[in-house]
């Protein structure tokens, strides 16, 4: 595959999945393009690698990972929630949903969001995730876990300060 080919291909899901990994969506996509044009460079190594899709794809999530790991970025204040580009049946609830949903997500720990953004919103396996993330199966399952439960907590917090 040549890299124009998989950058029109696999571009706008690497968007997405930094767009879940990130709080701002136009840092997002300066990530994916900072990732897209190291891959261009070293293109021949990238394609050599068994699952090239997986290659870029650990590379989006490091990037995102060594953008929270900056000090001098840590907290970017917004008045705006955030809402991946994913087409929905019914607009207004669904919207409310994924918004609720997103703001939630942005609250984990780096490691748990990014298991749980590669597990619901790109659909990957835990063997991936973990190929992905360097780390074991049982840890992205862990991860799974301990971020699934944070978010159900958060959530039913939300829900009892709102009926308060």
């Amino acid at each position: 595959m040549v890299f124009e080919e998989f950058v029109a291909s696999r571009g706008p899901a690497l968007v997405r999945l930094a767009r879940g990994l990130l709080r701002d969506p136009y840092l997002a996509e300066d990530v994916v393009q900072d990732v897209l044009g190291r891959a261009l460079v070293q293109w021949g190594r990238v394609s050599a690698a068994q699952d090239v899709d997986a290659y870029v794809r650990r590379m989006v999530v490091n990037a995102c990972t060594s953008w929270f790991r900056r000090a001098a970025r840590r907290e970017r204040a917004t008045d705006s929630v955030l809402v991946l580009d994913m087409p929905s049946a019914d607009g207004a609830e669904n919207r409310a949903d994924r918004d609720q949903l997103i703001a939630l997500l942005r609250r984990l720990p780096a490691k748990q969001r990014a298991v749980l953004v590669l597990r619901h919103y790109e659909g990957l396996p835990d063997s991936e995730i973990a190929v992905i993330m360097k780390c074991s199966e049982v840890t992205v399952r862990s991860n799974a876990h301990r971020g699934l439960a944070k978010l159900r907590d958060m959530l039913n917090q939300e829900r009892y300060a709102s009926t308060a």
